[in-house]
């Protein structure tokens, strides 16, 4: 299990592993983000993208995935998230690009009304398979103390 008391700050880690589909791409933006890029290949032929691209928005819902099951896998008792700030689309997410996440943890402090909860602050990092940052912020969130 992962609580408070366990994070460090100054810890980084690299993780995930999230294959972009190109059905994953247009079944998102079809229902979220339907701008003609992320539908269609003559659209987007006609734009700096150059091809279909994946939407920032499912991106960062990819990013999500891959935090929580890292978290999962650690026993993380996480208890949410007061927000998100500094969000970057750095560069587009194609069909066929594979992602992973890299994060570290910036500070954490106990929460001064909530003495069961601690809050920590992270910056997170998304790249694609060549090593180049796709997506970038900064978190909130909050988890459980060992004990109260």
């Amino acid at each position: 299990m992962e609580y408070f008391e366990d994070l460090e700050l100054g810890k980084s880690g690299r993780f995930g592993k999230f294959d972009v589909t190109r059905e994953e791409v247009i079944a998102f933006a079809s229902r979220y983000d339907p701008q003609p890029f992320h539908l269609d290949d003559e659209a987007a032929a006609l734009t700096h993208f150059g091809k279909i691209a994946a939407s920032g928005w499912q991106t960062c819902a990819m990013t999500m995935a891959m935090i929580v099951a890292r978290q999962t896998a650690k026993g993380h008792q996480g208890l949410g998230s007061p927000g998100v700030e500094e969000l970057r689309f750095l560069k587009p997410v194609y069909p066929g690009d594979t992602l992973s996440c890299e994060s570290e943890i910036t500070e954490k402090r106990r929460s001064g009304s909530r003495p069961e909860m601690g809050v920590f602050r992270s910056r997170t990092t998304t790249y694609n398979q060549h090593g180049e940052a796709v997506l970038s912020f900064t978190s909130s969130a909050f988890v459980r103390v060992r004990e109260v």
